[in-house]
């Protein structure tokens, strides 16, 4: 139903009952003042008159026809009454209200419905001041003034209640548009994106693939060493979505302490220096950023630098320019489907989330207290029954408690603040204590962040691979690596149980649940068992960002990992603040 139908029916019954107020009065003033006879027959032919007013007050010939026979039963109902006291006249406020309160509204049918029911109003003001005006001269010279002066009052205050009628249906209907106006924006706006993504390219809209274009467009420009494109963040700061190297590279992300990201990105114009862009760079530099602009605003930055301090020239800077042309609005719409994504995916979460937590498992706990009275009354006899209703007990905590998991891990995101580190091993913590699993971290994350969709994805694939060890595996420890130099991160989940043999079918569904999150990311990841049993999940995002890679993390469960985890072997607390145990 649309929003003016929903407003026709709300003031349905305010017009029929300023129509029944306004009989009752015209009635009282024709009963004392023509008395019984006349004012039931006058009464009674308004009544037919309005009649399809009442019952129809929609019809497009009957509703304005029942108008029009209104203003008529006034107009003749005077004339029968010599003029004076004129007592139908109040009647006409409901004739002149209810047809310009009809006439406000502009979604008729067709065109000429609606020009009806604009010409309305004025037709029934027109009659009634006509009919009216044209009694005059039957009223006696005596009274006559008092007749038009009658007549022009009962006209104003028709007029007034037309024009009140008609400001109040355009405002209410101006604040229904208004409210619905940015639903009806978006719902363009993402059916317009869905045909369009449709049409690009691959039909793919990520920003990763298309900033890594940008920097191997960027890395052949004469004399480049190293290229980057950072786009902006939350907190201030900037996300580094790719990046050509031949050494590890620590990206500037923060635009406050580099006079020539800042300039770039406020003034959108290039910037060159000899001010480094990143904080691994040592000796001399020349530093090129040059912004990605569309429509007016700043959508990322590409970072680029030379060995050579004389590098960048105005040559040079008119070549990246022209490299990086156009690029700008292509990143930016995969930055806003990946937001409208994101945003869309977690409201379901918390839904789904909600919807879990008052409905199915409050009726499980409600079924565990009902077993648990019925232990309570059972006679002491009934043994059997009583291991059954015990064994039923047992199955609905784990069902309960399964049903918490799945909470908190629908609820679990990527702190701004924390990072994607933190997130993994505080669910691997909580996991762990809930599952008595010993749980060991490596964690190593830098300040530089990940797109905010990447590390969800990241952190719903570490989730999995942590379930899939507590609910299948039977593990007893659980190692889980996590390191994150963006745009290159590895996570990987080893544990010590049953190995992928003794997999479930739905710990398989969570295997190829987690291979289509690392697709979507452009992130390879990897199944293998892990010696002497167990299972490892890696997920490696962007692995050749990162040829240089530091001393390699031993592997879980090695000797070189005891070795370098005294906790595991002595159950104290590790040293190493980057490690930590549960």
């Amino acid at each position: 139903m649309g929003d003016e139908a929903v407003l026709e029916r709300q003031w349905r019954l305010p017009a029929v009952a300023l129509r029944g107020v306004l009989f009752a009065l015209v009635a009282v003033f024709g009963w004392a003042s023509q008395g019984l006879a006349d004012a039931a027959t006058w009464c009674g032919i308004l009544a037919l008159a309005a009649l399809p007013g009442v019952v129809l007050p929609r019809h497009r010939l009957l509703a304005p026809a029942g108008q029009l026979a209104e203003v008529a039963v006034v107009v003749l109902g005077t004339l029968a009454t010599d003029g004076l006291p004129a007592w139908m006249l109040p009647y006409l406020i409901a004739p002149f209200a209810t047809a310009a309160f009809d006439a406000a509204d502009q979604t008729g049918d067709d065109d000429r419905y609606r020009r009806v029911r604009t010409w309305v109003p004025p037709v029934l003001v027109a009659v009634a001041a006509i009919g009216l005006v044209a009694l005059t001269p039957r009223v006696s010279p005596y009274d006559r003034g008092t007749y038009v002066t009658t007549v022009a009052v009962a006209l104003a205050f028709g007029l007034a209640s037309a024009v009140g009628a008609w400001w109040l249906r355009r405002s209410r209907s101006s604040d229904l548009h208004h409210s619905q106006l940015p639903y009806a924006e978006a719902a363009a706006l993402l059916t317009q994106l869905r045909v369009v993504a449709r049409q690009l390219p691959g039909s793919t809209l990520d920003p990763g693939g298309i900033a890594t274009e940008i920097v191997d467009t960027a890395s052949r420009i004469p004399g480049v060493a190293r290229a980057a494109v950072l786009s902006a963040a939350s907190g201030r700061r900037l996300v580094v979505l790719a990046q050509h190297a031949d050494q590890r590279v620590d990206w500037e992300t923060s635009p406050q302490l580099n006079s020539l990201l800042a300039d770039a990105w406020a003034g959108q114009k290039p910037q060159a220096g000899q001010v480094p862009l990143s904080r691994s760079t040592q000796g001399p530099v020349a530093s090129l950023v040059i912004p990605l602009v569309a429509e007016g605003r700043t959508v990322g930055l590409v970072a680029i630098e030379s060995d050579d301090p004389a590098a960048f020239g105005p040559e040079a800077i008119t070549a990246a320019e022209d490299r990086t042309k156009g690029a700008a609005l292509r990143l930016e719409t995969a930055l806003l489907f990946e937001d409208v994504r994101s945003m869309a995916t977690t409201e379901e979460r918390q839904r789904l989330a909600r919807e879990i937590h008052d409905g199915i498992a409050q009726e499980l706990a409600m079924l565990g207290y009902g077993i648990d009275n019925a232990m309570a009354i059972l006679p002491p006899e009934a043994g059997e029954a009583k291991g059954e209703l015990e064994d039923l007990r047992s199955e609905v905590t784990r069902l309960v408690t399964e049903l918490r998991f799945s909470l908190f891990e629908l609820r679990s995101n990527v702190d701004r603040q924390g990072g994607l580190a933190s997130a993994i091993a505080d669910y691997a913590r909580t996991v762990g204590a809930s599952a008595g699993l010993r749980v060991h971290l490596s964690l190593d994350e830098g300040g530089a962040r990940l797109p905010a969709s990447t590390e969800a994805e990241l952190l719903r694939i570490a989730q999995e691979a942590i379930t899939n060890a507590r609910k299948h595996a039977r593990a007893e420890n659980l190692w889980v690596t996590c390191e994150v130099d963006p745009p290159y991160t590895r996570i990987e989940v080893t544990d010590d149980g049953q190995g992928l043999s003794g997999e479930a079918s739905e710990g398989r569904y969570g295997l190829a649940i987690m291979s289509e999150r690392a697709e979507r990311i452009r992130g390879s990841l990897e199944i293998r068992p892990h010696q002497p049993h167990g299972t490892t999940v890696a997920v490696v995002l962007n692995a050749g960002a990162r040829p240089t890679p530091r001393a390699e993390t031993p592997r879980p469960g090695s000797a070189a990992w005891a070795a370098a985890d005294p906790a595991s072997r002595t159950g104290q607390p590790p040293r190493r603040p980057d490690r930590d145990d549960n």
